[in-house]
């Protein structure tokens, strides 16, 4: 992976790492994907406009099909997302997310873009979904799933986590995969792609505030603070992604992202918890030497 690329994805991933924080302090729902979206209509305006401009008329069904696609995709992810950390642990939903999504994603750069893995990228992608197994206290997670053993409700809660973070893991491929095909083979700018994939987000989360205005309008004041952080850092984020995709390939930029774990467990793992702090620390070790791996394959 060149160093262009390896720089772009370590900063993405300390955005991504932060808007997650702030995501789970606001505790929001659908609301809050709305209000964030709206946000990043207002603030990334300028650079969406200068992006467009004189290339948005040249678009065809392509390009259009693609960003909706892309889109939806990402709407479903907010919204699996945040449904599974309303019915699950964070310590659950988050890492089984961030695991599945690189192996699944790579995957489908190999099937779907035509892309080789090397030994060293192979062992990259499995160092990192290590790594982010150990830190969400994988072992743990496995013997509770497997005991009969226990509170039947934490156990209930427990699985719908993996289900809600399993699922979600798919749609981070999915999406990764179709933006990795719109800036690598259709030609499509990062900014364009984001920008326009987000404000098509837009009117699909608008029915859930017209049927209750007043308590959209409640949340977003208890919950604006928090959707600026993730405005600003989000998009920030994922298009230095995409701009990686520009230099190296997506089944090494995926996995690669997984970075974020390693700073979530750097900063106290606020984000992921606390506990199994030996497990953490090898994990982090583990993504470490993956994304080395990745970089030298």
């Amino acid at each position: 992976m060149p160093a262009t690329a390896l720089a772009l994805v370590l900063a993405a991933a300390l955005c991504h790492a932060l808007w997650n924080l702030a995501a789970k302090h606001a505790g929001g729902d659908q609301r809050f994907v709305l209000l964030t979206a709206l946000m990043i209509a207002v603030l990334w305006a300028p650079l969406g406009i200068w992006a467009a401009w004189g290339v948005l008329p040249r678009w065809g069904w392509l390009e259009w099909g693609i960003t909706l696609a892309s889109a939806l995709t990402h709407l479903l992810y907010f919204t699996l997302l945040l449904r599974g950390y309303r019915a699950a642990d964070l310590t659950v939903v988050y890492p089984v997310a961030r695991g599945t999504g690189p192996l699944l994603s790579s995957i489908g750069a190999v099937l779907l873009l035509g892309e080789a893995l090397s030994a060293f990228g192979v062992a990259g992608v499995a160092a990192v979904a290590l790594g982010v197994f150990l830190i969400a206290g994988g072992p743990r997670l496995v013997r509770e799933l497997r005991s009969g053993a226990g509170d039947p409700a934490q156990r209930q809660r427990l699985q719908h986590g993996v289900a809600y973070g399993a699922a979600t893991g798919v749609c981070i491929a999915g999406y990764t995969v179709i933006d990795g095909y719109a800036v690598k083979v259709v030609a499509i700018s990062p900014l364009l792609i984001d920008y326009f994939g987000n404000l098509l987000r837009i009117p699909f989360s608008l029915p859930v505030v017209l049927r209750d205005p007043a308590g959209a309008l409640a949340a977003w004041r208890a919950t604006w603070r928090w959707a600026l952080v993730v405005a600003v850092l989000s998009p920030l984020g994922y298009v230095m992604v995409l701009y990686a995709l520009q230099f190296a390939p997506l089944s090494h930029v995926a996995p690669a992202r997984e970075v974020s774990m390693l700073f979530a467990a750097l900063i106290g793992g606020r984000l992921l918890g606390e506990g199994d702090p030996g497990l953490r620390l090898a994990g982090a070790a583990c993504i470490a030497l993956g994304v080395a791996a990745l970089a030298l394959g």
